[in-house]
């Protein structure tokens, strides 16, 4: 786990300011009650400049969650689009992950956020694979999660909050302080959910498989593009319930997001998965994302927007 690299500036409701200006207050909404919308999303460096990927895609579910929240930040798509690209351009920075955010300011007292100004950041850092370069080569070393994700209709989760991932917090402690690199949850009902901050991923006799978005879970855009990359590559894909025994039986398990872009999972509470090593389905994959978000095969999907 890497700490934040600064850089020199963070957009800020349609200014520039100094990293360190960039402050919001201890009582703020958002600081009391984890009411901030974001988004991570990565911009690669490409043999045509850095390339900031799906970022249509995370803006329009960053506002689809201000929505859900009743939030109404004064800042279009497009706007949101220029100043990302800016943003990047700014700090002068070829590969980077961004952090938009949307949060409510200091204000009201309670729960009743109306008194909270809407407040929009957009910062920029370095950021490399989030689980090591090894990780993305070898695979890492999950176990399943004591904690379980949110029940549907308790919190929403479609909506990309802060709040939501303090159970992701709890799954990745509990996970390091075991001894593993990643955990992956059940849903209350005990059926697989997600990790920790990631989609899940299994395959077994050539067939993807993955879990529905049942409202326990948030509809990954890398998810999304895996299931896309899949139906290209002509791999089958089921979408639908998973028990956790499958995962110690199945042939290949990997995770997805985009800081973890697609990692595999070796091992799950210490039972390899197949012989223990990536498999050729996953490696498939993998291979397709990382060629096409680093510029290396032609984007035919429109999904990176040059910087």
């Amino acid at each position: 786990m890497t700490k934040i690299g600064e850089t020199a500036w963070i957009w800020r409701d349609g200014q520039f300011v100094k990293w360190h200006d960039a402050n919001v207050h201890v009582l703020s909404h958002s600081v009391q009650f984890g009411s901030a919308v974001f988004e991570g999303i990565r911009c690669y460096k490409t043999p045509q400049g850095p390339a900031i990927f799906r970022l249509d895609a995370h803006l329009k579910r960053m506002l689809n969650s201000c929505k859900i929240y009743r939030m109404d930040p004064p800042w279009s798509a497009a706007q949101l689009t220029e100043a990302h690209i800016e943003t990047v351009r700014r700090n002068k920075i070829e590969s980077c992950y961004l952090r938009p955010m949307v949060m409510r300011g200091y204000g009201a007292a309670g729960m009743v956020p109306h008194d909270s100004p809407i407040e929009t950041f957009v910062p920029c850092w370095p950021w490399g694979a989030y689980l090591g370069d090894e990780a993305l080569e070898k695979g890492v070393d999950a176990c399943i999660s004591t904690w379980h994700r949110v029940a549907p209709n308790t919190i929403p989760t479609a909506a990309k909050i802060a709040g939501n991932y303090l159970s992701g917090q709890l799954i990745k402690m509990e996970a390091l302080r075991n001894g593993f690199d990643e955990a992956l949850a059940l849903g209350p009902d005990g059926m697989l959910s997600e990790g920790s901050g990631q989609n899940i991923f299994l395959v077994d006799g050539g067939v993807l498989l993955t879990p529905p978005i049942d409202g326990t879970l948030l509809a990954g855009i890398t998810r999304d593009t895996v299931l896309k990359l899949a139906q290209e590559e002509g791999i089958p894909v089921q979408v639908g319930p998973l028990t956790r025994e499958s995962l110690y039986t199945c042939d290949e398990v990997f995770v997805c997001g985009t800081a973890s872009e697609v990692t595999p999972i070796r091992s799950v509470d210490r039972l390899p998965v197949g012989d223990g090593t990536v498999g050729p389905i996953t490696r498939r994959i993998q291979q397709r994302f990382l060629d096409i978000v680093n510029g290396r095969e032609p984007d035919t999907h429109g999904w990176l927007t040059l910087v």
